[in-house]
């Protein structure tokens, strides 16, 4: 949680300026389609319009999850590209997929709505994020079959730890609700694939 607070700092000016934006709208109680992670659900889900107040914490939250999701939506289109992967990886990259695609969506239209025209990107985020570093990502394009399933599973664990990690933290210092209610999803719904994750790396 440490690190998420200090890349906080990169975006600084950002966060200055969304404390003088005002936030309105009601939000709409009916939760996004893919939310789930193949069948998790968590007892608050995120509305697709994130209405009430919001602070530094939630907006850094939305900024840095995007550009995460987005990087593990690339690794789970990699491994479904390839032939002879075993295919309860290749149903887990699909799951993964069909998740975190649609949360890239909300997490945008969030930030539209507070007042921000994007996400803030890769920039500040490091390998200690669970982010995969250009010589990680092209190990994954060139491996094949079962090199290539296991080092997706490791990789996308690590990637997962580092999700949790931010989503822990936006969970303890976040106030808007639907952010509130997406770290949770993120946190059961990973966690849960990381364990399927380290039980599939036993058997390939």
């Amino acid at each position: 949680m440490k690190r998420f607070k200090k890349i906080a700092l990169v975006a600084a000016p950002l966060v200055l300026a969304l404390t003088l934006v005002g936030c309105a709208g009601s939000g709409d109680e009916s939760s996004m389609p893919g939310m789930d992670h193949g069948g998790m659900t968590s007892s608050a889900a995120p509305s697709a319009e994130a209405g009430g107040e919001f602070n530094s914490a939630d907006s850094m939250f939305a900024m840095m999850m995007i550009p995460h999701h987005e990087q593990a939506v690339e690794m789970s289109d990699m491994i479904l590209a390839k032939d002879d992967i075993d295919p309860r990886v290749a149903e887990l990259a699909q799951q993964i997929k069909d998740a975190q695609a649609p949360e890239i969506e909300l997490m945008q239209s969030w930030l539209e709505a507070w007042g921000m025209s994007g996400s803030g990107g890769m920039d500040g985020m490091d390998h200690g994020d669970g982010m995969m570093s250009e010589e990680d990502m092209s190990a994954l394009e060139e491996a094949s079959g079962s090199e290539a399933a296991r080092l997706f599973l490791e990789q996308m664990i690590e990637h997962h730890q580092g999700a949790i990690e931010m989503a822990e933290a936006q969970l303890e210092d976040g106030v808007n609700p639907d952010a509130v209610a997406l770290a949770q999803v993120i946190v059961e719904a990973q966690t849960a694939e990381i364990a399927t994750m380290q039980d599939l790396l036993t058997q390939i």
